[in-house]
């Protein structure tokens, strides 16, 4: 539904470049929510402003459901109408929900359908509808100053879904928000995402957005993505950063001739009681380091860190019968060798709390 190739944004900053964007390769499937997660300057709100070229790019190309939007930028009349087009099926959900103070809130979410040109009647009965969908129907003739931060937000979601888009494109949609008004909103988005087969692309600053609604994600540094996947294979994936910071477990080896082993659990194999099988099976003390587990996408996925005795070349039976057992196993120290692997900083001081 979405891709990127190749794209780059460079700005021009007290006379000299800054590249916000570098090279970046995107694929967004149809249907599905995807996460783009980094640290502030990353590139993370450059590039989702290049997806409806809010913001031009430098260069690279943005096709969405299957039309190159960089194409059309600056093509003449008629192309400049079919980017408009376009632009009119993908929805925007701004961090600072943008309304206008001056009109109610029906108001607000009929803006669009005016640019639009959609009649007044058309208007008002489709209004009335978003904001049923949203869960405001009663606050149609109320006015933005009068809402809380959360319905003021889905009045904004309302809005992106004037046009009846195919995309749907969240902008930090839930940091302003208190953690539960953030669960609620995170919810109505993938309902909507579920009842209306939208496609939604978001940027966030927070892990718990990626683990409560993603079904893939990306990690940016620098402007670059340095990680990308289904979030299910990114949590299988031996050193992958975003695996840490979803699931992050600490310990590290209690002393010599010790090997600490990181193990991921999904599905099925989240439910069952393999490390008390290993230790009964190889006859080993098992210390548990670390753990945490949680529902992704509807499926339980864990990933806990555990000490075996002895150095890996002793341990790797055992090892392998974790991996017999559908479990991701990675070996993350070996102390009798003085083998780390170093676990990732936090991405931001919000994580790290």
């Amino acid at each position: 539904m979405i891709t990127t190739t190749g794209l780059t944004k460079v700005y021009q900053s007290r006379g000299r470049e800054v590249t916000a964007l570098d090279g970046v390769d995107l694929h967004v499937r149809e249907g599905e929510v995807y996460g783009v997660i980094g640290q502030s300057g990353a590139g993370k709100s450059s590039l989702i402003r290049c997806v409806n070229l809010l913001e031009r790019p430098t260069s690279g190309t943005v096709t969405v459901a299957g039309r190159d939007l960089t194409a059309l930028a600056g093509r003449g009349r008629r192309a400049g109408r079919e980017l408009r087009e376009a632009r009119s099926r993908i929805g925007m959900v701004f961090q600072h929900f943008n309304l206008l103070a001056s009109r109610t809130v029906q108001g607000n979410v009929e803006l669009p359908l005016e640019i639009l040109g959609v009649p007044g009647r058309d208007r008002s009965r489709k209004a009335l509808e978003l904001l049923g969908l949203v869960g405001l129907a009663d606050k149609a003739k109320a006015y933005p100053g009068q809402l809380s931060g959360g319905q003021k937000q889905r009045v904004g979601i309302a809005r992106a879904l004037a046009g009846d888009p195919e995309v749907l494109l969240s902008d930090e949609a839930t940091s302003a928000l208190d953690p539960e008004t953030t669960r609620s909103i995170l919810q109505l988005l993938r309902d909507l995402n579920q009842q209306l087969g939208l496609t939604v692309l978001l940027i966030t600053h927070e892990m718990d957005v990626v683990k409560t609604i993603c079904d893939s994600a990306a990690l940016m540094r620098k402007g670059r993505v340095v990680e990308s996947g289904t979030v299910g294979d990114l949590l299988a994936t031996p050193g992958s950063e975003l695996a840490h910071e979803l699931f992050p477990v600490g310990g590290t080896a209690s002393g010599p001739d010790r090997t600490v082993v990181d193990v991921t659990f999904r599905g099925e194999a989240a439910t069952q009681p393999v490390i008390s099988q290993l230790s009964r099976t190889y006859n080993i003390d098992i210390s548990i380091l670390g753990a945490a587990m949680d529902t992704v996408g509807g499926n339980q996925i864990g990933r806990m860190r555990i000490e075996l005795p002895g150095r890996f070349e002793e341990n790797v039976v055992p090892i392998g019968f974790l991996r017999e057992q559908g479990l991701q196993a990675e070996v993350v120290e070996d102390a009798a060798t003085a083998i780390p692997v170093q676990t990732p900083a936090p991405l931001t001081e919000e994580v790290a709390k």
